[in-house]
């Protein structure tokens, strides 16, 4: 009888108990990591028609098109999502386009820039020398040259 009491007071309180913390506590918190905003609104049209049909209440059309509009909202999201993305492609077709010009631009200008580089000038086919003057004569050098003499004569 001591055993049966113990039992009955003590180890079926304690297993109800560790049952209903697994249930509650730990399996509750794992659904509710697992459950998303889209899950739940797709679900709230199932519980509205569960109720409909479980209390026999006729459904105004508000409910039904409010109902229909959270069924069909990933058609909407989608619909949005692609609108978005054909701005966003569009504006990095732009950006693209004006990196583009950008690099064609700045080719432009290096191309200009190493035409008027001085460093690298052009080299003369045949390097110039220097001339040899003639032999100046002892009247030259007297006078200073032809012109002198006229001037003296």
């Amino acid at each position: 009888m001591k055993q049966w009491w113990r039992r009955w007071t003590y180890e079926v309180p304690l297993a109800i108990g560790d049952a209903l913390w697994e249930v509650l506590v730990v399996q509750l918190a794992a659904l509710l990591d697992r459950l998303t905003v889209r899950k739940v609104v797709a679900f709230i049209p199932v519980v509205i028609l569960i109720g409909a049909y479980y209390h026999s209440i006729p459904i105004p059309p508000e409910l039904m098109l409010i109902g229909d509009f959270l069924a069909y909202i990933d058609i909407f999201s989608v619909l949005f999502l692609i609108g978005v993305l054909s701005r966003v492609t569009t504006i990095l077709f732009v950006v693209k386009q004006a990196a583009a010009r950008v690099a064609m631009l700045a080719g432009h200008v290096a191309a200009q820039l190493q035409r008027l580089d001085v460093r690298h000038r052009r080299t003369r086919s045949a390097p110039a020398r220097p001339r040899r003057r003639p032999d100046r004569s002892e009247d030259d050098r007297a006078y200073g040259g032809v012109w002198g003499q006229v001037a003296l004569a």
